[in-house]
């Protein structure tokens, strides 16, 4: 099991290439059980949970071959059981659902893992699939759905408890692809990444509407075919690197990102002292460290509002700017098991019913800490840039979830950090 050392106290300059987008990708890889054509992804980003997915598509009866961040997929013959041992691993291998029920009228899926910061039921996916005309059935963990008259369009409403539901969307959009009529999806999400999916799928032949509102409508084809598809920029390593650069950066530049997604994470480190230059293009900009810094006052909420993904990121740049800073995650108020860690390397935090109040201190120290989510990895591995001494973060198999080489990147910038074998 590897861990992470980061020194403290090197300054980040230069220029680095933000990946693909690991949440646009896992759906779109599973959009390719809709086909038995080719379909070529470029740009899928090289994390063990896009790893994951291409084993739970080779299991399926897909033939993949990967090279260089392009992804090339056939899917002939498509098996209706999904594994239980892959798919424990990663929540998002919830979205094979869909496709799969679409293209088979069946499907059986284990309930998932893969993640530990709250509840994330998936009773908003069955909803819309059921409301699609397929019934299902549980037992042992594994849920088996069927559509033995196959599937019809529907009107169905997808809110949750904390907002719409992003994989959610997702299964049923790409079910609804192949049903029977229209299907409109009131409450769907309007992540970047659900567009994307969007995207493809008109690619292929899907008729899809509304995508990136909170109405999408889907009016059902016959049949989809093989496609080649560009998968957008990772939104939130472009925030994580923004708040890298604003932690200990010197006119740090970003590539391959887009401004459009980023409006609300960039407004935030702006806001507490720091500068975002874009190109005119907006793929690119310049992130320079601010003289005079502030806390800032931040609530997470559903795209286009403040992302929860990049909530732990900005606590930690936020544990070293003077002032108080208040933070709270609205869609998963249990998210703060990195402030525990934090506290471990010097910071002032309190936590209390989903809210974080933040008091800047001059500088945190580092300790041994460790990575209990995704996110809340790079969180520690930010605060270490600038804590005094070598920060050790163990449990990094996290943040391999969903950072391209994240280590490799941070060197070419210019910091001081090793990963080994722990």
């Amino acid at each position: 099991m590897d861990k992470l050392i980061v020194h403290g106290g090197a300054t980040l300059k230069g220029a680095v290439n933000i990946s693909g987008s690991k949440n646009a990708s896992l759906p779109i890889l599973a959009a390719t059980l809709l086909t038995e054509d080719d379909c070529i992804i470029r740009r899928v980003p090289d994390v063990s949970d896009t790893n994951y997915m291409v084993q739970i598509l080779n299991s399926l009866g897909a033939e993949v071959e990967r090279s260089s961040g392009t992804v090339r997929i056939k899917c002939g013959e498509v098996m209706e059981v999904a594994p239980y041992d892959l798919v424990r691993r990663m929540r998002a291998s919830i979205c094979v659902m869909g496709p799969i029920l679409a293209r088979q009228g069946r499907v059986v899926v284990s309930l998932p893992g893969g993640c530990v910061i709250g509840d994330r039921p998936v009773d908003l996916h069955l909803m819309g699939l059921k409301a699609l005309g397929a019934k299902v059935e549980m037992e042992g963990g594994d849920i088996t759905l069927t559509a033995p008259d196959g599937l019809k369009g529907a009107a169905m409403d997808l809110r949750g408890t904390s907002g719409p539901t992003v994989l959610g969307t997702d299964n049923v959009m790409m079910a609804a692809t192949l049903a029977e009529g229209v299907t409109t999806i009131e409450s769907a999400a309007a992540e970047p990444e659900v567009v994307d999916l969007a995207n493809f799928l008109n690619s292929m032949g899907a008729k899809i509407t509304g995508a990136g509102t909170r109405r999408i409508t889907i009016e059902g084809v016959e049949k989809l075919h093989g496609v080649e598809h560009t998968v957008i920029p990772d939104r939130i390593e472009a925030g994580t690197f923004m708040a890298a650069a604003a932690l200990a950066g010197e006119d740090v530049v970003l590539n391959r990102l887009c401004r459009d997604h980023m409006i609300e994470v960039t407004a935030a480190i702006e806001e507490s002292g720091h500068t975002v230059e874009f190109n005119e293009a907006g793929d690119r900009c310049v992130v320079r460290r601010g003289e005079i810094l502030r806390g800032v006052e931040l609530e997470t909420a559903p795209y286009p509002k403040y992302p929860t993904d990049m909530q732990a990121q900005m606590t930690a740049l936020l544990a070293t700017t003077p002032g108080i800073s208040v933070i709270k995650d609205a869609i998963f108020p249990q998210r703060f098991m990195h402030c525990a860690e934090l506290k471990r390397m010097g910071a002032d935090i309190k936590v209390k019913d989903g809210t974080a109040v933040v008091r800047g201190v001059a500088q945190l120290s580092a300790a041994p800490v460790m990575a209990s989510d995704l996110r809340a990895s790079a969180a520690l591995v930010l605060a270490g840039l600038t804590a005094k001494g070598a920060t050790e973060i163990s449990r990094l198999y996290h943040i391999d979830r969903g950072y391209e080489h994240i280590d490799e990147k941070l060197l070419m910038l210019g910091a001081h950090v090793e990963r080994l074998q722990a």
